[in-house]
């Protein structure tokens, strides 16, 4: 296997995906924030002097899918199907999990869109509650499901 995205020559290229075929793609990825449990409460019950963390940190990721090619150089602009956040507050981590899904019926996948949209949900849920909580921890990103494509269907362990 050798990286997509350089050329013979070795420079840095766009993948021409021009002769591959158009088909449902879907990916899935996942984030977390730890935080001090007193700021768990805070955003869970909707205290955060910025308003509702969970939801504006929600649009904040579909924005980030919907804009991933203008933030990753060499990543096709591709017309999203569908994409979904969903933040999950865990008191043993303690903080949310995140989960992005992202849809399209294209000629290349979605998982950089998946991956920005669960970076760019846990960077809004920092920026949020960063008043209350600088050390706050963000990790864990990572894709968990790829689906569609000439390279079939990969689901994480």
């Amino acid at each position: 296997m050798a990286l997509t995205h350089f050329d013979a020559e070795g420079d840095a290229h766009m993948v021409d995906v021009s002769d591959k075929a158009v088909t449902s793609r879907v990916a899935r990825a996942e984030s977390y924030i730890k935080m001090a449990p007193e700021t768990l409460e805070i955003i869970t019950e909707g205290r955060a002097k910025k308003g509702d963390v969970l939801g504006v940190a929600r649009l904040a990721g579909i924005m980030a899918a919907k804009r991933t090619a203008d933030l990753i150089p060499l990543c096709h602009p591709l017309p999203i199907t569908k994409v979904s956040v969903d933040l999950t507050p865990d008191a043993t981590l303690p903080g949310i999990r995140i989960s992005a899904t992202v849809k399209t019926t294209g000629q290349t996948g979605v998982e950089m869109e998946a991956l920005t949209a669960a970076s760019v949900t846990a960077l809004t849920v920092y920026d949020m509650a960063k008043a209350v909580d600088k050390a706050m921890e963000i990790g864990g990103t990572r894709v968990t499901l790829k689906d569609g494509g000439k390279s079939g269907r990969y689901e994480a362990i």
